[in-house]
């Protein structure tokens, strides 16, 4: 990695200065958001659900899939919520339209209706998701300031979704209508938060606005999608989370064609999801000294090596040690990712741009699971080979192309001088 220059040299003081001083809106999005993911059941056992009830593991994929689906337009319609709606009205309007179809699903008998209800959930849940990370770029100003906030909005999804994994679990042992009414009083809840203590930000355009701001702003999509940058850093995405993935796909078949067990595998998932927890804040801190394009590309390596080290693995020892490398690798870009699509996107579609970072995230670990699983089927080596690969590649794309890298650094030191400005 490239160390920052010599006056940046404070970059981990200053990160924890920009934690302390994060603004209130930062906290009312990290809380709302672990309330959320504390009751995010139904991804998690809607599979299980439905084949107790006695549907076949393919009516629950195709249910799955009209989630997926669903979750991929959902993305793209609250990115474009967020930035003509504004990103309180959108995060209300996702949970409390969220919040009522979780609340039928127990409720629904012909698996064509629960089809439907799932993806129409998987639209509404995911329209909050890119009105959040907006409201996060919108809340502060450097680029200190963006990786704390996004920071601490991954750790209170962590717990969040630490927690829920328990409560879930005995709530499903309980009772499945309680399971899902639990959800959509979580979602409720998260849209109560936002609604009473959120407040957006003055965005631009306005009355004041010229007309090339205007047309901006009418272009939308269109405009985003002209950005050669942020279209590698979609493809990027695709990539890396189509490796990342397979940590719930070719992990859990490889431990079992190794002869071990389910419990070995819920072992090695728990250590990822505790050092995540202990480790991703402070690491997030020690990483703000280098180039993000450095510290991307070398997170998605080590992701891509780590897992395809895995087939070499024949016991849980050595398999801890993959998971520790996967995991480095995990900690190492994850936060950095969405923040810094913040500081390349136009203020006027910060939520479009965050928008298509979800489709592209959707999508990733939507296809990883299909593609993952036919190339194990015709052989595990060439799954593992697929992963190294593909880690190679999404390290490459994390690197600014030569045409788009002039137009970046042009970018940065803009931003470097109002950032310095403002310090």
């Amino acid at each position: 990695m490239s160390s920052a220059p010599p006056e940046q040299s404070g970059v981990e003081e200053r990160f924890r200065d920009s934690l302390r001083g994060l603004p209130i809106r930062v906290w009312v999005i990290s809380l709302g958001i672990l309330i959320n993911q504390v009751g995010n059941f139904l991804p998690v056992f809607i599979v299980l659900y439905l084949t107790e009830r006695g549907y076949s593991a393919g009516a629950a994929g195709l249910v799955l899939g009209m989630s997926g689906v669903g979750k991929m337009l959902g993305n793209a319609v609250g990115g474009y919520l967020a930035d003509r709606l504004g990103r309180r009205w959108t995060i209300v309007l996702s949970a409390v339209t969220t919040a009522g179809l979780t609340a039928l699903v127990p409720f629904v008998g012909p698996l064509s209706l629960i089809a439907a209800v799932v993806g129409l959930i998987g639209v509404t849940s995911q329209i909050q998701r890119p009105a959040a990370a907006a409201a996060l770029v919108d809340a502060v100003e450097t680029n200190q300031q963006r990786l704390a906030a996004f920071g601490v909005f991954r750790f209170a999804q962590n717990i969040g979704a630490a927690l829920g994994g328990v409560i879930g679990g005995v709530l499903a042992s309980t009772s499945y209508m309680w399971l899902f009414l639990g959800n959509a009083a979580t979602f409720l809840s998260f849209g109560v938060v936002v609604a009473l203590l959120l407040r957006d930000t003055a965005q631009p355009g306005g009355d004041h606005d010229d007309a090339d701001t205007k047309a901006d702003r009418a272009a939308g999509y269109r405009q985003a999608f002209g950005d050669r940058v942020l279209l590698r850093f979609l493809l990027m995405t695709v990539t890396a989370e189509f490796v990342y993935i397979q940590s719930t796909v070719a992990l859990p078949l490889h431990v079992t064609d190794v002869g071990l067990t389910a419990a070995d595998f819920g072992l090695l998932i728990g250590l990822n999801g505790l050092l995540v927890l202990v480790l991703e804040l402070p690491i997030t801190g020690w990483i703000a000294r280098y180039k993000p394009e450095h510290v991307l590309a070398v997170g998605n390596l080590i992701v891509g090596i780590g897992l395809a080290l895995t087939g070499l693995m024949t016991d849980m020892l050595m398999l801890a040690a993959t998971v520790l490398i996967w995991t480095l690798g995990e900690m190492i870009s994850s936060t950095l990712s969405q923040a810094y699509l913040g500081s390349l996107s136009p203020p006027h579609l910060v939520g479009r741009y965050q928008g298509l970072h979800g489709v592209a995230y959707t999508f990733g670990t939507g296809v990883g699971p299909l593609v993952g699983g036919a190339v194990y089927a015709l052989g595990p080596w060439a799954l593992w080979v697929l992963i190294g690969v593909v880690g190679v590649l999404s390290a490459q794309l994390s690197l600014p192309s030569r045409r788009a890298k002039s137009k970046v650094d042009v970018a940065k030191v803009v931003r470097s001088e109002q950032e310095r400005n403002r310090e």
